[in-house]
Formats: structure tokens, C-alpha cells, sequence
């Protein structure tokens, strides 16, 4: 069954991508009376949270709601991950409000460069307990879009991105960090005892 939205044209039974709870799948279009009115709703069951959640179908693509990615943005997710990582400099607060901004997009570009970014490979366990818990959300909900997408497994999914991670460019003890524009930044690393 189609919607009546074809711009939207989802299915019940379609994987779908919300960006609040990641990879779930429309089990049903209901209709059900809230303060008088008559809503068409998307019933969208997650299973890694055991969670339904119940879209309005006027309100689905302001929420973000959309279909799983293309390969091609899957390839490109995947390309962005072996990227060398944008050195940030700021407060983290900062700088872990714009990696949340970029994850409350749902868009699986956006979240590969919050992992890209956070991704310290082997020395992953020193980063804070914030920054983990950034990374490993970004990491859960490529995996998951990434398995979805590419009709694998999540392990499989996972295996994928950590081959990507693993042939980023890591910044050295010695290196300066890039700017935007890719040019070292100029400033002294040199830490305050």
C-alpha cells in the first residue's frame, strides 16, 4: 500500500530513516482522532530500541522522515570516513553541540564526518566519555543505514566502516592540525603543565 502522499511514496514493509532513532520500518498506515481531528498516521517500529513511533503523514518530511540512502550516498558516506579528520579547535561543548547538530540531521554524509572527526582509531579508549558516546551514536546509526541500505548484516555493515577508518590519515604528535582550508593552522600545540 502506497500513501496518498506521492511525494513521499512510502510503504508499509519499506526500511525508513528517522532521524531521531535512526533505521526503522513502516509496519502500517493508521488513522486515529486527536482533539477532533482525523490523522493519517506512519506507524514506524525500531526494533534495536523496541520502539513505535507514529508520524502524521502531513508532517513526515518536515520531521526528516526519508527513504533509506542510495549506494551511491552509502559509497560517499563510506569515502568521507578515509578522509582525514577536520581538527577543531574551541571548547568541546562547542564543538559537541555542531556534532549533534550534524547527527540530528539523519543524513548519513553529515554523521560520517561526525565519526571521521571523532575517530582517533587505536587510541579511540582515550577519548572522553562524551566524545565516545557521540561516536559510538554516529557509529550505530551509519552501521545500521549502511546494513539496511547495502542488504547486509550488521557486522558485515560495521566491518565496512571500520575498514574505511582505518585508512584515514591520523594526525601525529608532530603534525599541526589543518584549517578548513587544509593548510596547517600556525598555533603552538604546546601543552600547559
Amino acid at each position: 500500500m502506497t500513501t496518498k502522499n506521492n511525494a513521499l511514496a512510502f510503504k508499509v514493509g519499506e526500511k525508513v530513516v528517522y532521524p531521531t532513532h535512526g533505521v526503522g520500518e513502516i509496519t502500517a498506515v493508521e488513522e486515529q482522532e486527536v482533539a477532533g481531528f482525523k490523522l493519517e498516521l506512519f506507524v514506524i517500529t525500531f526494533d534495536k530500541d523496541r520502539l513505535t513511533v507514529r508520524i502524521p503523514l502531513a508532517k513526515a518530511r518536515n520531521s526528516g522522515l526519508r527513504k533509506v540512502s542510495e549506494p551511491v550516498v552509502v559509497q560517499q558516506a563510506l569515502e568521507i570516513l578515509s578522509t582525514r579528520a577536520k581538527a577543531k579547535r574551541g571548547m568541546w561543548n562547542r564543538r559537541a553541540n555542531e556534532f549533534q547538530e550534524r547527527m540530528s540531521t539523519g543524513q548519513l554524509t553529515a554523521i560520517a564526518e561526525v565519526l571521521r572527526d571523532l575517530n582517533r582509531g587505536s587510541e579511540q579508549q582515550e577519548a572522553s566519555y562524551s566524545e565516545q558516546q557521540i561516536f559510538e551514536g554516529a557509529l550505530d546509526f551509519m552501521t545500521r543505514e549502511i546494513a539496511a541500505a547495502s542488504q547486509v548484516t550488521s557486522t558485515e555493515a560495521r566491518k565496512l566502516i571500520e575498514q574505511s577508518l582505518t585508512k584515514a590519515p591520523h594526525l601525529n604528535k608532530t603534525d599541526k592540525p589543518a584549517t578548513s582550508d587544509g593548510e596547517p593552522d600556525g598555533s603552538d600545540d604546546q601543552a600547559v603543565a
